[in-house]
């Protein structure tokens, strides 16, 4: 039990790491290519994380395709570093400080409208593809 949990810490943790790169470069990336307007790459990840959990979910869990040790690694660990609730909302609360209420309030809202269809797809998509 006690080997077990060790080696899924350390997927977890390698899972980790490459998520918060891929997140960090994703960022960088978005920001010199479409500027600083609003804060793409953190809308980026979390509607991409949002897709691949879903297809995380019925590839690992419905359909038993992927085993439990790539599941935490790719679920727990990579999207778990990839995707970045707490900067969302640090962004959005920096908007509304600034006097741009408006702007934050639709970044709210095209964000969780955007994660809940990509969430719906990537539930919808593999099982479509699988039968």
């Amino acid at each position: 039990m006690v080997y077990r949990v060790r080696v899924s810490a350390l997927l977890v943790t390698f899972g980790g790491a490459l998520g918060t790169l891929l997140r960090y470069c994703t960022n960088v990336w978005l920001a010199q290519l479409v500027g600083p307007a609003l804060p793409y790459g953190t809308f980026t990840v979390n509607v991409v994380g949002s897709f691949l959990i879903g297809v995380l979910s019925v590839l690992g869990v419905g359909h038993s395709l992927l085993g439990v040790e790539l599941r935490l690694i790719l679920g727990t660990g990579v999207l778990g570093g990839f995707t970045t609730y707490s900067s969302f909302n640090l962004e959005t609360l920096r908007m509304a400080e600034q006097g741009e209420a408006g702007r934050a309030a639709g970044y709210v809202v095209l964000t969780l409208l955007s994660c809940w269809c990509a969430g719906a797809l990537g539930l919808w998509l593999p099982q479509k593809l699988l039968r």
